[in-house]
């Protein structure tokens, strides 16, 4: 690796530590990119070759998983969205369904006495959702829509 494609990822790492930690916040790709330290579109290209996913969808699969970790908790499905970043229930469902592979209101009545009884970093790693290939589908349209 030379020393500009090393620093190219110390830039990613910190649009993608930005995300990680203000997931519940509006971001978009633009605000990203400016804390990469690049323009939008080279950002986007980067981020999905560095990590293998877009912008959009690193920030939506960090909302689902920490929705995840509020439903379990049992937070109402309205309140975990909100509290996630999301704006509108609809989306938010659909999105959670993609990527979780059922529904908000199924996960969260469903029994998560395994996940209770781990350590956290292992729960973290064990509930972890992982987006299948069709979910990149309509991602796209998304992109702007953070």
């Amino acid at each position: 690796m030379t020393p500009q494609e090393l620093e190219n990822l110390a830039h990613l790492r910190r649009a993608r530590d930005l995300i990680d930690r203000e997931y519940a916040k509006p971001l978009d790709v633009p605000t990203m990119a400016r804390r990469a330290l690049m323009s939008p579109a080279h950002f986007s290209r980067r981020f999905r070759a560095a990590y293998g996913e877009t912008p959009y969808s690193y920030l939506m699969t960090r909302r689902i998983e920490r929705a995840m970790a509020l439903l379990r908790a049992g937070v109402s499905v309205t309140d975990a969205c909100m509290a996630v970043g999301c704006t509108s229930l609809g989306s938010f469902s659909s999105r959670f369904a993609e990527i979780a592979g059922e529904t908000p209101r199924d996960y969260r009545s469903r029994e998560h006495d395994a996940v209770k009884a781990m350590p956290a970093c292992v729960a973290k790693m064990q509930s972890r959702p992982v987006r299948n290939a069709s979910s990149s589908i309509g991602e796209a349209a998304g992109e702007a829509a953070v």
